[in-house]
Order: C-alpha cells, then structure tokens, then sequence
C-alpha cells in the first residue's frame, strides 16, 4: 500500500518536495519514494502497537488528525480539513463505545488502515516532519518496542518491564485508564506544540 501511495504521490501528483520546520523546502528527487515509503510504514505499525488499551489508539488518533485538519484548513485545503474533521468525529463517535470497558474494538484492519491515512495527510499537507510531535505517542510507543527487543538481543535482558510503554506502565501497578488518560494528555500537549511549531516554523 505504501508502495502504491509512493508511485501516486511522485508520478501522478508530482511530489518530490519535503518541508521541514524553520529550515525550508527541500526536493529531494526520486528520494521521495522510499522516504514516502518508509515514513507510511512506520506510522501504520506505530499506530497498530500503540492500539493495546481501551480508547488509547483512538483518543490519540482523534487528536492528531484534528491537528492535521487545523493545518490542512490555514492553507485554505478545506477538502483536506473536511475528511480530517469526518475521521475525528468519528473517532469521537467510536471512544463512546470504545473507553474502558470497550464494547468495540478497531483491531489491525483499523489502526494500520487510520495509520497509513495519518502519514498521508502528514504529506497532503507538507508537514511530515511534524509527525514525531503530533504523532508523538505512536512513536514513543514504538521506539520502546524496537528499544525492547534492540535490549533483548543485544544484552539478553528487557529494559522495559513490557513493551510497547503502555504494557511497561501497566506492569508498574497504574490502571489501565490512569494510563489511557494520560497519554491522551501528552498526545494533546505534543500535538499543541506541534501546531505551533508549523504557525512558527
């Protein structure tokens, strides 16, 4: 799928150009395509391990792609900002039935499919490189992950009690809402600071 999104972004929609923050825009030539590929990749799996608790995945999702559609909407991309806000309603839709108890559940089929459409929107807007602030939690939750087994193999003994972070705290005694909750907190706080590091930069 990244594949495909990598073609379509560099042959059809003449892509080639990245933007990174308070430094400027660089085209980066055929580079784009495994950069793209790479970048959808690692967004789709983020999101899929970041999905372990009720209303995790989704409460982090919601605010990210609100983000993306505040960005999308000050560069007058109103289509852009309409689908983000569709996606966050949604998402707000599905935590009602989602929170702790969870009575549904989004599974692989929906965290990878809303991960590869996260990094997509990311490029759509030539922000990608905001992903590691809006997206923050997806990618703590797999740098732990690669950081565990990394430690595994390397010194043959676990640095986390688990992995992904959300597992690791979880073992340390907090509920598993305390641990929800307040990565939704940090995912709110990053995703500000990003936004503002787009208005800035």
């Amino acid at each position: 799928v990244a594949a495909i999104g990598a073609w379509w972004f560099y042959f059809k929609l003449e892509f080639s150009t990245i933007k990174m923050p308070f430094l400027g825009s660089f085209d980066i030539g055929w580079w784009f395509i495994p950069f793209f590929i790479l970048a959808v990749t690692a967004v789709s799996f983020a999101v899929d391990l970041t999905d372990g608790l009720d209303g995790l995945a989704g409460g982090t999702l919601m605010i990210a792609f609100f983000s993306f559609g505040l960005i999308a909407y000050t560069q007058g991309r109103t289509n852009l900002a309409a689908l983000a806000a569709v996606i966050s309603g949604s998402l707000l839709a599905f935590l009602w039935f989602n929170v702790h108890p969870a009575r549904f559940f989004m599974g692989d089929t929906g965290a990878m499919g809303l991960g590869v459409l996260l990094a997509i929107m990311a490029f759509l807007t030539n922000s990608v490189f905001l992903l590691p602030l809006i997206g923050f939690i997806f990618m703590i939750e797999a740098l732990s992950t690669l950081t565990q087994i990394f430690w595994r193999k390397v010194f043959h003994r676990k640095l986390l009690l688990s992995a992904p972070l959300h597992h690791h705290y979880e073992a340390l005694g907090w509920p598993e809402t305390k641990v929800t909750m307040r990565f939704w907190i940090i995912a709110a706080v990053m995703a500000i600071l990003g936004m503002v590091v787009y208005f800035i930069g």
